[in-house]
């Protein structure tokens, strides 16, 4: 069984002392190193793609039978990403756009709000945003490595899961292992608020996107495993960042499955497992990440 690190942020006061919630800064969760790379067995079953729609993208709805498989039981981390490229010498997409410049070079950033101020249009692309300098030049991954890698395109996504000895999950899968592991079978958002309310994933809470109370415990993404895991043993299956998938969308996009922690009531419901998000395959974010799955041999006899 894979075993977490006790979750520190809470979705409220008094263990934090006050009548905030805890920044990033102030917390310690997540996985410990031991469970960092562990993959759960997913057993093949039947479910309902598309169900509880929210978005006409979500249709149509159909019953479905998936065969067993195995998917990482976090998003992939700045640390296990930084092996890949010191292994191979890989260039993400993001890096080669900074390199050669121009008006469409660079990553998207989206810029959180303070009490200062909030931008009406928060998000911006940002030449030299990558992987290795999340918010642009002179950013870092210092103390970040537990953090899920963003700034990776679809092909950065692939590349690493095939250097892993994996692959990136069908949209298929991906949607039967959060359906399979929801709190409450019931209720397609159980993944990510309980049944009083409370968040049990990294999702915005507050207006979007002017007001983040970060109920939560984070702003922004947080550490992967700070969360507890769903039913079948995977954390952040819903919220922290969004997941590539290996199903096309349509002609130059693939589709982003599990929301993020820019996901809020007001804005973006795709905190469900049959949310779905087309996104360019060259595009990457500061809210897009990953993980992977490999397939489990049949069984001999």
């Amino acid at each position: 069984m894979i075993r977490r690190a006790p979750l520190l942020v809470i979705f409220l006061t008094a263990a934090c002392g006050g009548d905030k919630p805890a920044t990033t800064s102030e917390v310690t969760c997540g996985l410990p190193p031991s469970s960092i790379g562990q993959f759960v067995d997913v057993p093949g079953g039947s479910f309902t793609k598309g169900a509880s729609p929210v978005y006409s993208e979500e249709a149509p709805t159909l019953a479905l039978h998936v065969a067993p498989f195995a998917l990482q039981v976090h998003e992939v981390t700045n640390d296990q990403f930084a092996a890949f490229v010191a292994a191979t010498g890989y260039v993400t997409d993001a890096e080669k756009s900074a390199a050669a410049g121009g008006p469409e070079a660079g990553s998207a950033v989206f810029d959180l709000p303070d009490d200062a101020s909030a931008r009406i249009e928060p998000w911006r692309l940002v030449p030299g945003a990558t992987w290795r300098s999340p918010t642009g030049p002179g950013s870092s991954l210092t103390d970040k490595g537990a953090w899920p890698v963003v700034h990776v395109s679809q092909r950065d996504a692939a590349a690493y899961a095939a250097w892993a000895g994996g692959r990136l999950p069908t949209e298929v899968e991906w949607e039967y292992a959060a359906t399979r592991g929801l709190p409450d079978p019931m209720d397609s958002q159980s993944g990510a608020y309980d049944g009083e309310g409370h968040p049990v994933a990294n999702t915005w809470q507050g207006i979007f996107p002017i007001a983040n109370t970060a109920a939560d415990g984070f702003a922004g993404a947080a550490p992967v495993g700070c969360f507890p895991p769903d039913k079948t043993g995977l954390y952040d299956m819903i919220g922290n960042v969004w997941e590539w998938t290996d199903t096309p969308y349509a002609a130059g996009s693939h589709t982003l499955k599990g929301g993020s922690y820019l996901c809020a009531d007001n804005f973006c419901r795709r905190y469900r497992p049959a949310a779905r998000q087309p996104q360019d395959t060259d595009f990457s974010s500061i809210h897009i990440g990953f993980r992977i799955a490999k397939d489990i041999p049949p069984a001999t006899e």
